[in-house]
């Protein structure tokens, strides 16, 4: 009963996580579990199982928000769904002692991703054209590999290249990965069934990851607007890097005498990265403050209220766009 409360708290922490950074949840949880001695595979298999059930809900939430491009989706979630069964089983494929490694250099490495990736500010200028296949197709089989491989990434390889892109809003970015993710999470689901059988989903920890992450989910909601995402994106990929640097340094054989300047190393560069998240986070929000107060002493002739570029009056942002412009990505 206390290993299945632990479980439903790392769910639970992982969708809070999720739910301020648009991203990170499949990190979170597979490396918590990976901690707690959960065979890798068994780790991976567990958190896309319950992730089918919270990427249903979110993805019928952005649907009804209208933060959907269902051109995008079906683009981009067929080759993640076909990324994602080879990834799971490549990985059902490998003993527990080639996989440990393996996962934990995919996670250190989306980790130190996260690092970089918020500790600077992100842009979000629009440009012209549409998302092309050629472009979807091999984005969406990468990040679907990397996902099962890895225990997550789907987010922290798709968003980005999307956001970065220009293409597309961001709220519409961040919805269409994440209704595509069903998708995803299913295939993957699929291939662990296929590769382990029905003994690699432990369903009590299936159970007690989604009960958590439907918990948090409205606290998440909450927790957004009061926990920058520059700064919860910066701590939470130092967490994931220091966790995992532990199982590499093991596979790597390295002394006694080396690891304690290896973590030492690590810390000082997660300590840089959250101060120059620190100041990414300042400046945007002084930018934030200064555009709103130049288009209230000076609005647009003939309007009562500031337009944004497809010439709809902004009102107050989405969820979605509130997070891409705090400088998280899904």
């Amino acid at each position: 009963m206390r290993k299945l409360l632990v479980l439903a708290l790392v769910g639970l922490a992982a969708q809070l996580v999720d739910g301020a950074l648009g991203m990170a949840y499949g990190l979170t949880s597979s490396t918590l579990l990976l901690l707690a001695g959960i065979a890798p595979a068994t780790a991976s298999a567990s958190v896309h199982l319950a992730e089918v059930g919270t990427t249903l809900a979110a993805g019928v939430a952005h649907w009804r928000f209208g933060n959907v491009d269902w051109r995008v989706v079906g683009r981009i979630a067929v080759p993640g769904a076909l990324g994602a069964f080879a990834g799971a089983t490549f990985l059902s494929a490998l003993s527990t002692a080639a996989a440990a490694p393996w996962m934990a250099a995919i996670l250190f490495t989306l980790g130190a991703y996260l690092l970089v990736r918020f500790a600077r500010p992100l842009r979000t200028e629009r440009r012209a054209g549409r998302l092309r296949g050629r472009f979807l197709g091999p984005l969406g089989l990468v990040a679907g590999f990397v996902d099962s491989t890895g225990g997550g990434g789907w987010g922290p390889v798709a968003t980005p290249a999307l956001l970065v892109s220009g293409r597309l809003e961001p709220r519409k970015v961040i919805g269409s990965v994440d209704t595509a993710e069903f998708l995803v999470a299913g295939a993957a689901s699929v291939g662990f069934l296929i590769g382990l059988g029905s003994d690699g989903f432990l369903l009590p920890m299936v159970l007690a990851l989604l009960a958590g992450g439907l918990i948090a989910a409205p606290v998440a909601a909450w927790l957004v607007r009061l926990v920058p995402a520059q700064l919860l994106g910066a701590v939470v990929g130092g967490v994931i890097v220091l966790t995992n640097a532990r199982t590499l340094m093991h596979a790597l054989d390295l002394g006694a005498g080396v690891r304690p300047v290896g973590y030492a190393l690590l810390a000082l560069a997660w300590g840089i990265a959250l101060v120059f998240a620190l100041r990414a986070l300042l400046r945007a929000r002084r930018a934030r403050t200064a555009i709103a107060v130049a288009c209230g002493a000076t609005p647009p002739r003939g309007d009562s209220a500031p337009k944004s570029p497809s010439g709809e009056v902004d009102t107050e942002p989405s969820r979605a766009e509130a997070v891409a412009d705090s400088g998280s990505v899904r």
